[in-house]
């Protein structure tokens, strides 16, 4: 674990506590199915994943709270809130109740939301596997979770081959972002179909793709990069033999002097809940962008390395003092940004 992560851990734990705990304000994402189905309070629809304004940042945040606690450096009273909060969260029946609204709803979270909520599942499943004092609570919730991971694992299987096209967008909707999440986690899980299915559709949408427009990001909402999800996602279902060539062809300029990807996004208003996702980009910069360091030449990996670290820096003072519509997501970014 990196040194940010071991000097912001605590901090970022509380964080994880604070969002989790904040019912109000929700952004339900509700589809209602008729007039009897309109009870949008938080904790009653999804007894599993409320707070943190919307279920998929309660999913990631979750995850967050797994991964600082498999890191091993946080306090024990702080440990244990976390370990508090997953028992009462990830239970079989708070977890039957988001297995059958997902099969009520099989277009929710797509694909973004399914990917966190894999991810968190398959996290746990090493947790519980891991010797120490976790194993025993991680065993427990990863059974609760098991279900869920089936239906995401059902859903992504019948969705693939119908999306005739990806969504190349800066958030929640990108296709590359949400499949490269789904993609680790059916890895991890060994579901081998699953990970081929979704390289060869990545191979059919991404694979002669050339020379993309990287000066033309970011949009004015973004946290994501289309075009490093697209790499990252690329990355990850190519040998390294056909990747190399591949990025040299998607993205010539990359870490070149002067790279558009390399910058710090401006941000005019933090606490405005779509242009505060600009500091998430500053983020997901640097999660994606390290991993393709070993893909450039000496100079340009260096500008990686120091462009990654100062788009972190840059987030720090969000990340768990910054206003809620930063603070109920970023901790998640963060933990990628530094190799979680």
């Amino acid at each position: 674990m990196s040194d940010v992560v071991v000097r912001h851990a605590d901090g970022w734990a509380a964080t994880v506590l604070h969002a989790l705990a904040t019912e109000y304000p929700s952004a339900a994402g509700h589809l209602a199915l008729g007039p009897d189905d309109t009870d949008v309070r938080p904790a009653w629809l999804h007894p599993a994943f409320w707070g943190c304004l919307d279920w998929h940042s309660s999913a990631h945040m979750q995850w967050s709270a797994v991964t600082l606690l498999a890191s091993g450096h946080l306090s024990r009273p702080t440990a244990d809130a976390l370990v508090d909060v997953l028992n009462e969260r990830l239970t079989t029946p708070n977890i039957e109740v988001e297995v059958d609204y997902l099969r009520a709803h099989p277009g929710f979270e797509r694909p973004y939301g399914w990917g966190w909520a894999a991810l968190l599942a398959s996290s746990v499943c090493r947790v519980a596997e891991a010797p120490g004092p976790l194993s025993d609570p991680a065993a427990g919730w990863a059974t609760a979770l098991r279900p869920l991971a089936d239906v995401i694992v059902e859903h992504t299987l019948a969705w693939l081959p119908k999306q005739a096209y990806p969504v190349r967008s800066g958030v929640h909707d990108n296709t590359a972002f949400g499949l490269g999440l789904l993609f680790d986690a059916a890895s991890a899980f060994g579901r081998h179909d699953v990970a081929s299915a979704i390289g060869a559709r990545a191979r059919d949408w991404f694979g002669r793709d050339r020379d993309y427009p990287a000066s033309w990001e970011p949009s004015g909402s973004d946290f994501l990069s289309a075009a490093l999800c697209e790499a990252d996602l690329m990355r990850r279902v190519l040998p390294t033999v056909e990747f190399a060539p591949w990025l040299t062809g998607f993205l010539p300029g990359l870490a070149s002097d002067g790279d558009n990807l390399l910058t710090i996004p401006e941000v005019l208003d933090r606490t405005d809940g779509k242009i505060v996702h600009l500091v998430g980009l500053a983020l997901s910069r640097a999660a994606m962008l390290r991993p393709l360091a070993p893909f450039v030449d000496a100079d340009a990996a260096a500008r990686i390395a120091a462009a990654a670290a100062a788009q972190v820096d840059s987030a720090l003072p969000e990340i768990d003092a910054g206003d809620f519509m930063a603070t109920h997501w970023l901790v998640s970014f963060a933990l990628l940004a530094e190799g979680a």
